[in-house]
């Protein structure tokens, strides 16, 4: 069996939190505590969850924008979490990122042929003819036309402004691109664009996605396998078909009942969830979602569920599962 592209191990992202005259530091907001997962290559491994779930933190950190507090981050063979700043500018030649906000991602002040060209100065690809050549190149690839590159971000549209996005991010031939919340600024007609475009890219170049998103619908639609997070932690991990049609843990089955589907004749069980989502700078004891859960027993309180596979490829961290369940 091949190794996986990227492998993330025990991942931990703990921000302190500090107060009184001396700033000293009272606790910590837990926003990732304790994640793992693989992407294999040439898949796209959707992370979905609620707003404050830890899932566009994960991505920063597998891109080191952000260093993890603790956990093992493997990409193609190489351990990225103890390289040196410098090695991990190497590093990002082939992880690359899409960022949400189309309009806060360009720099307003530099033209999108500067802006483009940057990730080619930085690698120290090609001559100047050649980094010119290839910003008209992608500009195409992306739907847009070359005279665009002499234009400046606030001369574009949203959809057209996230694919220049998409096209920086391409611009260096990476392997794995981190695209966080990519279509979610956009209109829902521009969404669909966007999406295909996507899938087109990662059939033409052999791409592989991590693709981080709130929306439900989305995911199904351009991811192989999905991750749902809860409170800085994994609870569900499937292939897509396994985990819409029969999600295991509460908090997916919740989300995925309040998913309104185009058809008058379908019922779907509905799971409800109440309360709010707590502090990630206290979480919970035992799992983190029994406060909200529907089926709360005595042992979700006191005991944290093992993160396990109680299908095949379809694990879950849930006391309802005797797997789950700490020996």
């Amino acid at each position: 069996m091949t190794e996986p592209l990227l492998k993330v191990e025990g991942l931990k992202k703990y921000f302190p939190i500090k107060g009184g005259f001396l700033g000293r530091v009272k606790g910590h907001v837990k926003a990732v505590d304790d994640v793992s997962f693989f992407v294999n290559e040439g898949e796209t491994l959707g992370i979905v969850g609620e707003s404050g779930c830890g899932k566009s933190t994960t991505g920063r950190m597998l891109m080191r924008l952000l260093d993890p507090t603790e956990g093992k981050v493997t990409f193609d063979g190489q351990e990225l979490t103890s390289l040196a700043p410098a090695e991990m500018r190497k590093a990002r030649r082939d992880i690359q990122m899409v960022f949400q906000d189309p309009y806060a991602s360009l720099n307003p002040r530099h033209s999108i042929e500067k802006i483009l060209m940057e990730p080619l100065n930085v690698h120290n690809i090609g001559d100047p003819k050649e980094r010119k050549r290839k910003v008209h190149e992608f500009l195409e690839i992306v739907g847009l036309s070359s005279y665009h590159a002499k234009r400046y971000p606030h001369q574009f549209s949203g959809g057209q402004r996230q694919r220049i996005g998409i096209a920086r991010a391409l611009m260096t031939n990476p392997k794995l691109i981190i695209a966080d919340e990519p279509v979610s600024a956009l209109d829902v007609s521009i969404q669909a664009q966007v999406l295909n475009l996507m899938q087109d890219l990662q059939r033409d170049l052999k791409l592989t996605y991590i693709f981080i998103a709130h929306d439900l619908g989305v995911v199904r639609h351009i991811s192989d396998r999905v991750g749902v997070m809860y409170l800085g932690q994994m609870a569900e991990l499937a292939d897509t078909e396994s985990l819409y049609e029969k999600p295991l843990h509460p908090y997916t089955q919740a989300l995925l009942s309040s998913v309104p589907v185009p058809d008058p004749g379908f019922v779907r069980e509905e799971v409800v969830i109440s309360g709010d989502v707590p502090s990630p700078a206290n979480p919970p004891s035992g799992c983190r979602f029994h406060t909200r859960c529907p089926f709360k027993m005595d042992i979700c309180s006191k005991e944290v569920p093992l993160f396990a596979e109680v299908e095949p490829s379809h694990s879950v961290a849930c006391h309802l599962y005797e797997a789950c369940r700490p020996q």
